[in-house]
């Protein structure tokens, strides 16, 4: 019922924000009354939001039971949790799992806080967010109440805004999973995944080594935390500072689209045996990606090309470029600078040359994922279908 009259209102009206208050229902006026306080107070402290996605984002988790014989060791290697703030690996018995912080998540939180007003959202049900936040947030310093799941969500399968009091204009998003923001991929950077242990990689039909079997980890400078952390300070700097104008009539997803365009702005590419026979090629992915980072797309070379895209080194295109001089680079160049948010050297994606000249793929490469260097290898990425059984998988 209505707060100030008493008036029993319609249970259609409105958004239910549980995660607040336990049965909290907010109708559609006083949510854009909330959101237009709340956004004055956090400009004048010269702050923006970050919705922040759990599993393969900020942490990777599994069950015990999943666990290989060659990460049976981790069992003893996980950290008390009587003081989380000191340990990453966790195991978690009564919840019958075990969890994998992020490299450098602990920095990435501190850094980000003083930028942001940080949200977790997750496609996992609400005890297993609550866990995750008590890990990553022991002190509840950096999300307090603002832990979202899944079942606080208005639509299924989808993650939304809408639950979040925070104006679009003003939020950005981190998460792995593109297809979870149908409606606001202008809010996301997209985040490269986290697969530390194996039952991570067999979800996605990755047929490698996790880094757990591996007994590795990303790197804690360089890893992908550390590179998204940098792409939200430039993102900040840029709206507060460097843009002229007042705050209240900026829109961060602006911010975010010439931050992008700055990735690859000096780069004029020509694509050579990457997309199907006569597929347009404005509309393939890594067309598309490459113009969203800011270079320059040709479908014939000429003196203006720097760089030629191709997955054989034996075609016409590749063999112009290694004559001219330009750099001939895997498709996986473009996707590791969308990924890391800059370009990145060309001899680490090299195109190897056919065992035979005569030798034709028979089928043009799509999309594979990216590691940065020095990881492991893994396959293209797939959108996921259906929430997973626990321990949930955003």
């Amino acid at each position: 019922m209505c707060i100030l009259c008493g008036q029993r209102l319609d249970e259609e009206s409105g958004v239910t924000f549980g995660y607040i208050h336990k049965g909290l229902r907010l109708g559609n006026d006083e949510i854009v009354r909330l959101r237009n306080t709340d956004m004055k107070y956090l400009l004048r402290h010269r702050k923006l939001y970050l919705v922040l996605d759990l599993d393969h984002t900020l942490l990777n988790s599994t069950l015990l039971a999943h666990l290989t014989p060659e990460e049976d060791y981790l069992k003893s290697q996980a950290d008390s949790l009587q003081d989380v703030s000191k340990g990453s690996l966790f195991m978690l018995t009564f919840m019958h799992m075990m969890t994998k912080l992020r490299p450098f998540v602990r920095t990435f939180l501190k850094e980000a806080s003083q930028m942001f007003e940080m949200y977790i959202y997750t496609m996992g049900d609400r005890p297993y967010a609550l866990e995750m936040a008590k890990l990553l947030d022991p002190t509840r310093e950096y999300f307090s109440a603002r832990v979202i799941s899944r079942d606080d969500g208005t639509q299924r399968h989808q993650k939304g805004l809408d639950v979040v009091l925070g104006q679009e204009s003003a939020v950005l998003i981190l998460d792995d999973t593109e297809n979870a923001w149908a409606k606001h991929k202008d809010n996301l950077i997209l985040m490269e995944r986290y697969h530390f242990f194996a039952s991570s990689c067999h979800q996605f039909g990755y047929n490698c080594k996790s880094l757990s079997e591996l007994k590795s980890d990303e790197s804690d400078p360089d890893g992908a935390l550390a590179s998204v952390l940098k792409v939200l300070k430039r993102v900040h700097n840029m709206f507060f500072d460097e843009l002229r104008g007042d705050v209240t009539g900026k829109d961060v997803r602006q911010v975010l689209k010439t931050v992008r365009k700055q990735v690859l702005k000096d780069c004029k590419i020509v694509f050579s045996r990457v997309f199907p026979t006569k597929f347009p090629a404005e509309n393939h992915h890594l067309w598309k990606m490459a113009e969203q980072l800011g270079a320059t797309c040709l479908t014939e070379h000429d003196s203006s090309v720097t760089h030629v895209v191709s997955t054989d080194a034996g075609t016409e295109k590749s063999r112009w470029a290694l004559k001219e001089n330009k750099f001939l680079v895997h498709p996986r160049w473009i996707e590791a600078a969308n990924f890391l948010w800059q370009k990145q050297p060309e001899e680490s994606f090299p195109v190897k040359l056919p065992n035979k000249p005569e030798e034709k793929p028979k089928q043009p490469e799509e999309n594979f994922p990216v590691e940065p260097p020095k990881q492991p290898e893994e396959k293209p990425k797939q959108p996921k279908e259906s929430l997973p059984v626990k321990p949930p998988k955003d």
